[in-house]
């Protein structure tokens, strides 16, 4: 049962964050009207929050932004990963201000709401990131009411009887309902997303949709690559029925032991017929615990786009783009798989290859959306290798 204790509503709020510790942070709404339960998280780029929102490795997740001007360049149509925002919500300092940017077609807050995301905003961000920094990602609610109107007792409950997202399979909820070709190159201004070319001799690709950004698909094909998607639930013989030149494991929610239940088998069997594998973030986890590796789930997580990440081979450092609240444990992998990666920020594995077979995965996003583009390499030594 929630605490008995009552709860006064501050003069002026209209919107709310409900803790399953019982804490309550008080601020404006803005979006949609309503609630949303999950865990809340923190994202350090000062860049991309359409990007960010609409990413599916965001789902079952409330968004606290570190950076303060949030929504002051608007929403438009190009910068979506997704047909829909996938992030529950966003938390963030300042009220959202009329867009400055030519590419703007309309408010943050009014894209919020079109699409049914409840945004709180003048909430000391500083002191809820430090909260997360040094308590994990607590469970809660995000609320909006207009009339300042919150039955707060009651979100707590929402907030303590939410199970986490350890043990959830998300990808399930976000995956594609059928297979498709993809169509369309990366983004240029006053093009669009055109093609990087149409020859049929291209090198096939067949994804497999775990909550995948759009970004990825584009730059498999700027590295020259034709690509097709399948399901998270594809099986072996959908994939296989396709022709691929080589396999891509794509980004995606929740905990990867849950969705390997039915991914492993599928991955274990792709990797006996030695066409090349690559995976990024939930795809990464996904080769690690098909090789017989384990995955945990991180204290707080990694999401921003300013990660540097270490390149054993030759100790490069790249600049990354982070999303993942799971990690592939460095102590269980196999004899038959090297690390690449490694985080600088906490140590955490974030590379693998496997050293009997034609596959590699990192943790990071190399598809630059938001990010620098330090490991767009990667795309293109993955199609380098097909055929």
């Amino acid at each position: 049962m929630a605490d008995a204790k009552p709860f006064a509503v501050p003069e002026g709020a209209t919107g709310c964050l409900v803790l399953a510790s019982g804490d309550v942070l008080w601020g404006r709404g803005f979006g949609a009207e309503g609630q949303a339960v999950g865990e809340v998280c923190f994202h350090t780029a000062m860049t991309g929050y359409q990007e960010i929102m609409t990413d599916p490795s965001f789902a079952g997740q409330i968004i606290t932004f570190t950076f303060p001007h949030i929504g002051n360049v608007g929403a438009n149509p190009d910068d979506v990963e997704a047909d829909m925002p996938h992030a529950l919500g966003m938390i963030v300092r300042e009220d959202v201000t009329e867009p400055s940017n030519f590419r703007s077609v309309e408010r943050l807050d009014d894209w919020m709401k079109r699409h049914a995301r409840v945004g709180l905003a003048g909430i000391d961000t500083r002191a809820l990131t430090k909260r997360i920094r040094t308590g994990g990602a607590p469970n809660g609610v995000i609320a909006h009411a207009a009339d300042g109107k919150f039955d707060v007792p009651l979100l707590l409950d929402m907030a303590r009887a939410w199970p986490g997202l350890e043990g959830m399979d998300l990808a399930i909820a976000v995956t594609t309902e059928m297979d498709y070709g993809w169509e369309g190159g990366v983004w240029r201004l006053g093009f669009g997303y055109g093609g990087e070319g149409r020859e049929d001799d291209r090198p096939h690709v067949v994804a497999i949709d775990y909550g995948a950004k759009r970004n990825i698909y584009r730059n498999l094909v700027k590295a020259g690559a034709k690509v097709s998607v399948v399901p998270a639930t594809a099986t072996f013989d959908q994939v296989m029925a396709l022709k691929p030149d080589g396999f891509f494991l794509s980004n995606g929610p929740g905990d990867p032991a849950a969705t390997g239940e039915y991914a492993v088998p599928v991955i274990q069997q792709l990797l006996e017929t030695n066409i090349p594998l690559f995976g990024i973030c939930l795809g990464h986890q996904l080769l690690g615990l098909a090789v017989g590796a384990s995955t945990t789930k991180m204290f707080q997580g990694h999401r921003g786009a300013n990660h540097p990440v270490k390149r054993l081979s030759d100790g490069r450092v790249e600049i990354t783009s982070m999303n993942h609240g799971f990690a592939v444990e460095r102590d269980s992998l196999p004899a038959n798989a090297r690390e690449t990666h490694v985080s600088l920020f906490d140590g955490s594995n974030a590379g693998l290859e496997l050293t009997d077979r034609p596959a590699f995965s990192v943790q990071y996003h190399p598809e630059a959306s938001p990010g620098p583009q330090d490991s767009f390499y990667l795309f293109e030594k993955f199609v380098g290798s097909l055929r």
